[in-house]
């Protein structure tokens, strides 16, 4: 309340329901003031798991991150016009994990930054404009992103799509266009995208570069079919454009397996370009662009120059090294692929349970729960999700959904998760969907549960009137 008064005090727009401004829960939104490991506090010492947070990568205010960061910071800050180790060793260690022909970084610093030098680095080392995105992708908040962000415009009811971009779809195999029944979605995925190449073509058009989250994120944790990437690369190449593959959201060893999602598809896929952010820094302002020296030396050979005044400054390639570190010496790739795992478990638990949860899937510690009123239809529970979201948040639980429907939960949480934190998230959901939205299995053969009754919708609403009269009788 503090914080929300002195704000009407200032003239500066910073309330929820202002427009510069969009927070979690804005109708009873919650003030962090310091946080540490998967967890977050308020200003009153609350604790609350954040099963949301993918920047705090190696958990928040790791020691071992803020330590990095304040010693160099006492030495030495600066630019990269002077020499300096830590930005040698860090594109080292970067490198390392890479396949070897993505062998040049450009520090940047934010995932909308590195995005965007991507596709400088695609128009001119192809000599093309036209880029192919997904549908419902999201790849930054600068101009030239949000022409290539489904996700954003196609809010704009009156914008005009600009005319070099193309959406594919996305390779969904749950909801989409070719689903998990279908003999070979990725071969059909991949199709469309030559399809749409071919119809570029027609039109005079020229394709500079295919642009994918190696998982999708904003658009509903979509999982590509396995070889979908290199097909799509094969018909990209053919044309004279280059695969940027947009680890912003799922890399650093979120998945498990892999260190880069990207790697999900096989050893056979190696992308032209692959920019990184959010978890980079654990919360502090970094990103990164590997491209191959091919890319390189074209962008170099434009005749302009290319400096970033804080892109690879000696305090961020400092606290790179330490996030690397981190993984490296706590397993955190492990801990991942162990904890998602069980993680995964759990809720296909209570898939088999409750009927309103339509789909599991992820990698790791990258998680969708999509919610569903009918299995069939696949009609989205649009404000189931979000009650259950908010009856987390009042269980000190932070979880968010997304998704063209808003109807998929996402784990997304820091990578030192545990599988007790596991244990108690899905045992909350599972009390909720009992207590709110619970609909017999056997049930769910009788027509009526599918005609005009919505059960689910008389559950929500029952829930919400009980919410309020127990806030009514609190005051």
């Amino acid at each position: 309340q503090a914080t929300i008064k002195l704000s009407k005090q200032s003239e500066i727009c910073t309330l929820p329901t202002e427009p510069s401004c969009k927070i979690f829960f804005s109708h009873d939104p919650i003030k962090i003031v310091r946080a540490r490991g998967q967890y977050m506090y308020d200003e009153k010492g609350q604790r609350y798991l954040d099963c949301i947070n993918n920047v705090a990568h190696v958990g928040h205010s790791h020691p071992d991150v803020v330590r990095a960061g304040a010693q160099q910071m006492e030495l030495l800050n600066t630019n990269s016009r002077f020499l300096h180790d830590n930005l040698v060793l860090y594109a080292q260690r970067l490198q390392a994990t890479l396949p070897d022909k993505l062998s040049v970084c450009y520090f940047v610093n934010s995932g909308s930054e590195a995005n965007d030098l991507a596709l400088r680095l695609a128009w001119q080392y192809t000599g093309h404009k036209d880029v192919i995105t997904l549908n419902n992708a999201y790849h930054g908040h600068v101009s030239s992103l949000i022409d290539i962000s489904p996700y954003k415009f196609h809010q704009l009811s009156d914008a005009e799509q600009n005319q070099f971009v193309h959406v594919a779809p996305s390779p969904d195999v749950y909801r989409g266009k070719y689903r998990a029944d279908h003999p070979d979605p990725a071969t059909a995925y991949a199709d469309d995208v030559k399809d749409i190449i071919n119809k570029a073509h027609e039109k005079g058009g020229k394709i500079a570069a295919f642009i994918a989250e190696s998982l999708q994120s904003c658009g509903g944790q979509v999982i590509p079919p396995s070889g979908y990437f290199q097909k799509v690369a094969e018909h990209v190449r053919q044309a004279g454009g280059v695969f940027i593959a947009d680890e912003v959201q799922v890399g650093f060893g979120r998945v498990g397996t892999h260190f880069w999602a990207f790697q999900l598809q096989g050893e056979d896929f190696v992308p032209d370009i692959v920019t990184m952010g959010k978890p980079i820094g654990n919360g502090h302002p970094m990103s990164c662009v590997v491209t191959t020296r091919e890319v390189a030396e074209a962008f170099m050979s434009s005749g302009m120059e290319y400096f970033n005044t804080f892109g690879g400054n000696p305090v961020s390639c400092a606290i790179g090294l330490a996030v690397l570190d981190v993984i490296e010496k706590e397993d955190l790739q492990g801990n991942a692929l162990r904890v998602g795992s069980y993680l995964t478990e759990l809720l296909e638990k209570q898939r088999e349970k409750h009927p309103l949860v339509g789909d599991i899937r992820g990698c790791g510690l990258f998680v969708g729960v999509e919610l569903v009123k009918d299995r069939v239809k696949l009609t989205p529970a649009t404000a189931e999700a979000q009650e259950i979201i908010y009856n987390l948040k009042e269980q000190h639980i932070l979880l968010s959904a997304d998704g063209p429907h808003r109807n998929v939960l996402k784990f997304k949480p820091p990578l030192c998760f545990t599988k007790e934190d596991a244990d108690l998230v899905v045992e909350k959901i599972d009390r909720i969907l009992t207590g709110t939205f619970h609909v017999p299995v056997s049930l769910c053969s009788v027509p009526l549960c599918r005609n005009k009754v919505d059960l689910a919708g008389l559950s929500l609403a029952h829930s919400l009137l009980k919410r309020l009269e127990t806030k009514c009788l609190k005051t």
